[in-house]
Protein backbone atom coordinates (compact mmCIF):
# COMPACT_ATOMS: atom_id res chain seq x y z
CA UNK A 1 0.00 0.00 0.00
CA UNK A 2 0.99 3.60 -0.54
CA UNK A 3 0.55 5.38 2.78
CA UNK A 4 1.23 8.80 1.29
CA UNK A 5 -1.62 8.38 -1.18
CA UNK A 6 -3.84 7.01 1.59
CA UNK A 7 -3.04 10.09 3.68
CA UNK A 8 -3.95 12.35 0.75
CA UNK A 9 -7.24 10.50 0.30
CA UNK A 10 -8.10 10.93 3.96
CA UNK A 11 -7.30 14.64 3.87
CA UNK A 12 -9.45 15.20 0.78
CA UNK A 13 -12.43 12.94 1.45
CA UNK A 14 -12.71 11.51 4.98
CA UNK A 15 -14.70 12.85 7.91
CA UNK A 16 -12.74 14.36 10.79
CA UNK A 17 -13.21 11.30 13.01
CA UNK A 18 -11.57 8.92 10.54
CA UNK A 19 -8.83 11.43 9.76
CA UNK A 20 -7.98 11.51 13.46
CA UNK A 21 -8.08 7.69 13.62
CA UNK A 22 -5.79 7.46 10.58
CA UNK A 23 -3.36 9.96 12.12
CA UNK A 24 -3.15 7.95 15.36
CA UNK A 25 -2.76 4.70 13.42
CA UNK A 26 0.15 6.05 11.39
CA UNK A 27 1.96 7.56 14.39
CA UNK A 28 1.14 11.22 13.90
CA UNK A 29 -2.09 11.51 15.86
CA UNK A 30 -3.29 13.08 19.05
CA UNK A 31 -5.50 11.13 21.47
CA UNK A 32 -7.30 14.21 22.76
CA UNK A 33 -8.13 15.27 19.21
CA UNK A 34 -9.47 11.80 18.41
CA UNK A 35 -11.67 11.73 21.52
CA UNK A 36 -12.96 15.21 20.72
CA UNK A 37 -13.88 14.09 17.21
CA UNK A 38 -15.76 11.09 18.61
CA UNK A 39 -17.58 13.18 21.20
CA UNK A 40 -19.10 15.30 18.45
CA UNK A 41 -21.43 12.30 17.93
CA UNK A 42 -22.18 11.80 21.64
CA UNK A 43 -25.52 12.48 23.28
CA UNK A 44 -26.13 13.58 26.89
CA UNK A 45 -27.47 10.09 27.70
CA UNK A 46 -24.03 8.56 27.06
CA UNK A 47 -24.96 6.98 23.74
CA UNK A 48 -23.97 7.96 20.21
CA UNK A 49 -25.84 9.00 17.08
CA UNK A 50 -25.70 11.82 14.51
CA UNK A 51 -24.37 9.60 11.73
CA UNK A 52 -21.51 7.94 13.63
CA UNK A 53 -22.84 4.83 11.85
CA UNK A 54 -22.82 6.33 8.32
CA UNK A 55 -26.08 4.74 7.15
CA UNK A 56 -27.88 5.72 10.36
CA UNK A 57 -28.07 9.53 10.21
CA UNK A 58 -30.49 9.87 13.15
CA UNK A 59 -29.53 12.17 15.98
CA UNK A 60 -30.75 9.57 18.48
CA UNK A 61 -28.53 7.25 20.49
CA UNK A 62 -28.60 3.78 18.93
CA UNK A 63 -26.91 0.40 19.53
CA UNK A 64 -25.21 0.41 16.10
CA UNK A 65 -23.04 3.50 16.62
CA UNK A 66 -21.82 2.05 19.92
CA UNK A 67 -19.64 -0.28 17.84
CA UNK A 68 -17.79 2.66 16.32
CA UNK A 69 -17.38 4.38 19.67
CA UNK A 70 -15.82 1.26 21.16
CA UNK A 71 -13.48 1.05 18.15
CA UNK A 72 -12.12 4.45 19.11
CA UNK A 73 -11.86 3.53 22.79
CA UNK A 74 -9.80 0.50 21.75
CA UNK A 75 -7.54 2.67 19.60
CA UNK A 76 -7.00 5.07 22.51
CA UNK A 77 -5.67 2.21 24.66
CA UNK A 78 -3.94 1.74 26.99
CA UNK A 79 -5.43 5.09 28.00
CA UNK A 80 -8.94 4.87 29.44
CA UNK A 81 -11.72 7.44 29.22
CA UNK A 82 -14.94 7.80 31.27
CA UNK A 83 -17.02 7.84 28.09
CA UNK A 84 -16.40 4.09 27.66
CA UNK A 85 -18.06 2.98 30.88
CA UNK A 86 -20.79 5.62 30.39
CA UNK A 87 -21.56 3.94 27.06
CA UNK A 88 -21.84 0.60 28.88
CA UNK A 89 -24.34 2.27 31.24
CA UNK A 90 -26.40 3.48 28.28
CA UNK A 91 -26.31 0.06 26.63
CA UNK A 92 -27.49 -1.53 29.87
CA UNK A 93 -30.45 0.86 29.86
CA UNK A 94 -31.64 -0.34 26.43
CA UNK A 95 -30.78 -4.04 26.80
CA UNK A 96 -33.76 -6.38 26.61
CA UNK A 97 -34.60 -8.91 29.35
CA UNK A 98 -32.78 -11.78 27.60
CA UNK A 99 -29.52 -9.81 27.60
CA UNK A 100 -29.57 -8.86 23.92
CA UNK A 101 -29.67 -5.44 22.28
CA UNK A 102 -32.34 -4.55 19.75
CA UNK A 103 -31.00 -4.01 16.24
CA UNK A 104 -32.25 -0.44 16.49
CA UNK A 105 -34.43 1.87 18.54
CA UNK A 106 -37.16 4.18 17.25
CA UNK A 107 -35.85 6.60 14.61
CA UNK A 108 -37.79 9.90 14.61
CA UNK A 109 -35.64 11.44 11.86
CA UNK A 110 -35.15 8.77 9.15
CA UNK A 111 -33.69 10.96 6.37
CA UNK A 112 -30.62 9.21 4.97
CA UNK A 113 -31.14 6.15 7.16
CA UNK A 114 -31.01 2.66 5.68
CA UNK A 115 -34.45 1.02 5.89
CA UNK A 116 -33.11 -1.81 8.04
CA UNK A 117 -32.13 0.78 10.66
CA UNK A 118 -35.24 2.94 10.40
CA UNK A 119 -37.56 -0.07 10.47
CA UNK A 120 -35.87 -2.10 13.20
CA UNK A 121 -37.98 -3.72 15.89
CA UNK A 122 -36.94 -2.24 19.26
CA UNK A 123 -38.54 -5.12 21.13
CA UNK A 124 -36.53 -7.99 19.65
CA UNK A 125 -32.93 -8.89 20.49
CA UNK A 126 -30.45 -9.01 17.63
CA UNK A 127 -27.53 -11.42 17.75
CA UNK A 128 -25.87 -9.48 14.95
CA UNK A 129 -25.77 -6.09 16.65
CA UNK A 130 -25.24 -7.40 20.18
CA UNK A 131 -22.30 -9.53 19.07
CA UNK A 132 -20.48 -6.81 17.17
CA UNK A 133 -20.92 -4.26 19.96
CA UNK A 134 -19.94 -6.73 22.69
CA UNK A 135 -16.95 -8.01 20.70
CA UNK A 136 -15.55 -4.52 20.31
CA UNK A 137 -16.27 -3.72 23.96
CA UNK A 138 -14.36 -6.88 24.97
CA UNK A 139 -11.32 -5.55 23.13
CA UNK A 140 -11.63 -2.32 25.12
CA UNK A 141 -12.02 -4.39 28.29
CA UNK A 142 -8.54 -5.81 27.72
CA UNK A 143 -7.12 -2.51 28.97
CA UNK A 144 -10.09 -0.89 30.76
CA UNK A 145 -11.07 -2.55 34.05
CA UNK A 146 -14.27 -0.53 34.35
CA UNK A 147 -15.54 -1.86 31.03
CA UNK A 148 -14.33 -5.39 31.83
CA UNK A 149 -16.29 -5.44 35.07
CA UNK A 150 -19.46 -3.82 33.77
CA UNK A 151 -22.55 -6.04 34.15
CA UNK A 152 -23.85 -5.09 30.70
CA UNK A 153 -20.83 -6.66 29.01
CA UNK A 154 -21.16 -9.94 30.90
CA UNK A 155 -24.88 -10.18 30.07
CA UNK A 156 -24.39 -9.33 26.41
CA UNK A 157 -21.52 -11.76 26.00
CA UNK A 158 -23.46 -14.59 27.61
CA UNK A 159 -26.53 -13.87 25.44
CA UNK A 160 -24.46 -13.94 22.24
CA UNK A 161 -22.47 -17.08 22.96
CA UNK A 162 -25.59 -18.95 24.06
CA UNK A 163 -27.51 -17.76 20.97
CA UNK A 164 -24.66 -18.68 18.63
CA UNK A 165 -24.51 -22.21 20.08
CA UNK A 166 -28.29 -22.68 19.93
CA UNK A 167 -28.99 -21.20 16.54
CA UNK A 168 -28.64 -23.23 13.35
CA UNK A 169 -27.00 -21.68 10.33
CA UNK A 170 -26.15 -18.04 10.98
CA UNK A 171 -26.43 -15.11 8.60
CA UNK A 172 -22.96 -14.13 7.35
CA UNK A 173 -22.87 -11.01 9.52
CA UNK A 174 -24.08 -12.89 12.60
CA UNK A 175 -21.41 -15.48 11.91
CA UNK A 176 -18.60 -12.94 11.56
CA UNK A 177 -19.54 -10.93 14.64
CA UNK A 178 -20.13 -14.00 16.80
CA UNK A 179 -16.66 -15.18 15.82
CA UNK A 180 -15.24 -11.76 16.74
CA UNK A 181 -16.77 -12.11 20.18
CA UNK A 182 -15.68 -15.72 20.69
CA UNK A 183 -12.19 -14.69 19.62
CA UNK A 184 -12.13 -11.72 22.00
CA UNK A 185 -12.98 -13.96 24.97
CA UNK A 186 -10.87 -16.91 23.72
CA UNK A 187 -13.85 -19.27 23.48
CA UNK A 188 -12.25 -21.85 21.21
CA UNK A 189 -15.25 -24.18 21.49
CA UNK A 190 -17.56 -21.62 19.86
CA UNK A 191 -14.90 -20.70 17.30
CA UNK A 192 -14.62 -24.33 16.24
CA UNK A 193 -18.41 -24.75 16.16
CA UNK A 194 -19.04 -21.65 14.05
CA UNK A 195 -16.02 -22.30 11.85
CA UNK A 196 -17.84 -25.32 10.41
CA UNK A 197 -20.16 -22.90 8.63
CA UNK A 198 -17.30 -21.33 6.65
CA UNK A 199 -16.23 -23.06 3.43
CA UNK A 200 -12.57 -23.81 2.73
CA UNK A 201 -12.12 -20.65 0.63
CA UNK A 202 -13.31 -18.55 3.57
CA UNK A 203 -16.07 -16.73 1.70
CA UNK A 204 -19.70 -16.54 2.83
CA UNK A 205 -22.31 -14.69 0.78
CA UNK A 206 -24.16 -11.92 2.61
CA UNK A 207 -27.81 -12.85 2.23
CA UNK A 208 -29.87 -9.78 1.36
CA UNK A 209 -26.80 -7.81 0.23
CA UNK A 210 -25.41 -7.25 -3.25
CA UNK A 211 -25.03 -10.24 -5.53
CA UNK A 212 -21.27 -10.35 -5.02
CA UNK A 213 -21.21 -9.13 -1.39
CA UNK A 214 -19.15 -11.56 0.66
CA UNK A 215 -17.72 -11.92 4.11
CA UNK A 216 -14.13 -12.99 3.56
CA UNK A 217 -11.38 -14.42 5.79
CA UNK A 218 -10.16 -11.00 6.93
CA UNK A 219 -13.74 -10.05 7.82
CA UNK A 220 -13.94 -13.08 10.09
CA UNK A 221 -10.38 -12.83 11.41
CA UNK A 222 -8.93 -9.32 11.02
CA UNK A 223 -6.36 -9.66 13.81
CA UNK A 224 -3.12 -11.69 13.48
CA UNK A 225 -2.06 -14.21 16.13
CA UNK A 226 -5.63 -14.71 17.36
CA UNK A 227 -7.48 -18.03 17.83
CA UNK A 228 -9.94 -17.42 14.99
CA UNK A 229 -7.11 -17.16 12.45
CA UNK A 230 -6.62 -20.94 12.86
CA UNK A 231 -9.82 -21.46 10.85
CA UNK A 232 -8.05 -20.44 7.66
CA UNK A 233 -5.12 -21.93 5.79
CA UNK A 234 -2.01 -19.78 5.79
CA UNK A 235 -2.02 -19.49 2.01
CA UNK A 236 -5.66 -18.32 2.02
CA UNK A 237 -4.83 -15.55 4.48
CA UNK A 238 -1.73 -14.54 2.53
CA UNK A 239 -3.79 -14.28 -0.67
CA UNK A 240 -6.45 -12.20 1.11
CA UNK A 241 -3.82 -9.81 2.45
CA UNK A 242 -2.33 -9.40 -1.04
CA UNK A 243 -5.81 -8.80 -2.43
CA UNK A 244 -6.58 -6.17 0.21
CA UNK A 245 -3.31 -4.40 -0.56
CA UNK A 246 -4.10 -4.40 -4.27
CA UNK A 247 -7.56 -2.93 -3.71
CA UNK A 248 -6.14 0.50 -2.92
CA UNK A 249 -7.60 2.82 -5.54
CA UNK A 250 -5.80 5.39 -7.67
CA UNK A 251 -7.02 8.14 -5.33
CA UNK A 252 -5.36 6.39 -2.37
CA UNK A 253 -8.50 5.08 -0.66
CA UNK A 254 -10.38 1.78 -0.48
CA UNK A 255 -13.93 0.97 -1.57
CA UNK A 256 -16.72 -0.96 0.15
CA UNK A 257 -18.79 -3.69 -1.52
CA UNK A 258 -22.17 -2.78 -0.01
CA UNK A 259 -24.85 -0.18 -0.73
CA UNK A 260 -24.70 3.23 0.95
CA UNK A 261 -27.89 5.15 1.64
CA UNK A 262 -26.79 8.77 1.24
CA UNK A 263 -24.02 10.62 -0.63
CA UNK A 264 -22.41 11.48 2.69
CA UNK A 265 -22.42 7.87 3.82
CA UNK A 266 -20.77 6.69 0.61
CA UNK A 267 -17.73 8.88 1.21
CA UNK A 268 -17.72 8.26 4.96
CA UNK A 269 -17.64 4.51 4.42
CA UNK A 270 -14.64 4.93 2.12
CA UNK A 271 -12.74 6.79 4.83
CA UNK A 272 -13.72 4.13 7.35
CA UNK A 273 -12.71 1.34 4.95
CA UNK A 274 -9.36 3.00 4.34
CA UNK A 275 -8.59 3.13 8.07
CA UNK A 276 -9.61 -0.54 8.33
CA UNK A 277 -7.42 -1.62 5.41
CA UNK A 278 -4.36 0.28 6.62
CA UNK A 279 -4.88 -1.09 10.13
CA UNK A 280 -5.08 -4.71 8.96
CA UNK A 281 -2.13 -4.44 6.59
CA UNK A 282 -0.02 -2.60 9.17
CA UNK A 283 -0.67 -5.19 11.87
CA UNK A 284 0.18 -8.11 9.62
CA UNK A 285 3.30 -6.44 8.26
CA UNK A 286 4.52 -5.75 11.81
CA UNK A 287 4.35 -9.43 12.83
Amino acid sequence: MNLNKASDFMAMHARTLDRRRFELLTGEGDQDALLAALNAYRNPDGGYGHGLEPDLRSRTSQPGPALHAFEVFEELGPATVPEAVALCDWLESVTLPDGGLPFGLHVPDPAGCAPFWAGADPGTSSLQITAVVAATAQRVAAHDEAVAGHPWLARATRYCLDAARAKGELHALELAFSLWLADAVHDTEVIELLGRQIPENGRVHVQGGLEDEMMRPLDFAPYPDRPVRALFAREILAAELRSLDEQQQADGGWLVDFVSYSPAAELEWRGYATVRAVSILTRDTAR
